[in-house]
């Protein structure tokens, strides 16, 4: 529903304070969070120092401690294997992660447009009220 059609009709939909993030948390389903959650962790200096670590540690295992018996030897085709695994899994959970926030930035620029439209409104009865003083007073000055 257009936005100047709510504010003519429901003047009470219009609360002051409203928090945009709040708003377009509460329709979040329990997907939607879990993939904000991986998004957050996945794009974090913790998960890249972490993985490198891992990874580090990984090469370490298999190339020096187990040498002759390593279980994934120097091309190190399993890591390769689970690392594109990982990425093809993280790859679209960041994407719609990126595409849920674009989405709260248009709800948040829609409650922008909707405080500007009511300051309008506001400020056009403001100006409206003065008109009618000015021509009170106008009109009180020329009966004295």
């Amino acid at each position: 529903m257009n936005a100047a059609i709510r504010f003519l009709a429901d003047l009470r939909f219009f609360s002051v304070g409203r928090d945009p993030n709040a708003l377009f948390d509460e329709r979040l389903t329990f997907g939607e969070k879990l993939a904000d959650r991986v998004a957050a962790v996945g794009g974090s200096w913790g998960f890249i120092i972490g993985f490198g670590l891992f990874l580090g540690a990984w090469a370490l295992l298999n190339t020096v401690v187990l040498a002759a018996h390593a279980f994934d030897p120097f091309p190190f085709i399993f890591l390769n294997l689970m690392l594109s695994m990982l990425a093809a899994l993280q790859a679209p959970i960041i994407m719609m992660s990126q595409n849920r926030q674009a989405a709260k930035d248009r709800f948040e620029a829609r409650l922008d447009y909707e405080t500007n439209l009511r300051a309008e409104a506001q400020i056009d009865s403001l100006h409206h009220k003065i008109d009618l003083l000015t021509a009170e007073i106008a009109r009180l000055s020329r009966v004295d």
